[in-house]
């Protein structure tokens, strides 16, 4: 685990790697009670099976909720991070199915000066356990000044 960071100590380019976390069933069950998406790609085999997936996938959202989680596993926004100010490009370039592994890799690509805190744009290009590209977005990011 690193220590937090900064806005002064984020460099454009600079990436990190997030640990991976396995997709469960579990999860796609409770995002769907939380979310009420029961849509049947996900909660239904013998509907899914007859798509283009031929079986159920993970819900879009429900992976890109557990990628922000893998951030905070980092360490490096403990404490300096202000705000979760946006997400722009997402893409959801492949299916995620129960019991596939993701992980991203995380990298800097813009810095913004702001008010209260420094904006920063991490381009997020996640992957499954065969090294595919599942999701793809920039999220922005509100972190500290190191004299706040």
């Amino acid at each position: 685990m690193t220590s937090p960071l900064y806005f002064e100590d984020f460099e454009i380019g600079q990436a990190f790697e997030t640990p991976g976390r396995t997709i469960t069933e579990a999860d796609i069950i409770n995002f769907a009670g939380v979310s009420g998406d029961f849509y049947s790609l996900h909660t239904n085999e013998e509907f899914a099976k007859n798509t283009i997936y031929k079986g159920r996938i993970a819900h879009g959202l429900l992976v890109l909720s557990v990628v922000s989680g893998l951030w905070f596993r980092l360490g490096i926004f403990e404490g300096t991070l202000m705000a979760f100010y946006g997400i722009d490009k997402l893409r959801f370039t492949k299916p995620v199915r129960i019991g596939d592994t993701i992980e991203a890799k995380v990298t800097v690509i813009e810095k913004e000066k702001k008010r209260v805190g420094g904006l920063i744009t991490f381009k997020n290009e996640v992957y499954n356990q065969y090294g595919e590209l599942v999701m793809v977005f920039n999220a922005k990011i509100l972190v500290k000044y190191r004299s706040q």
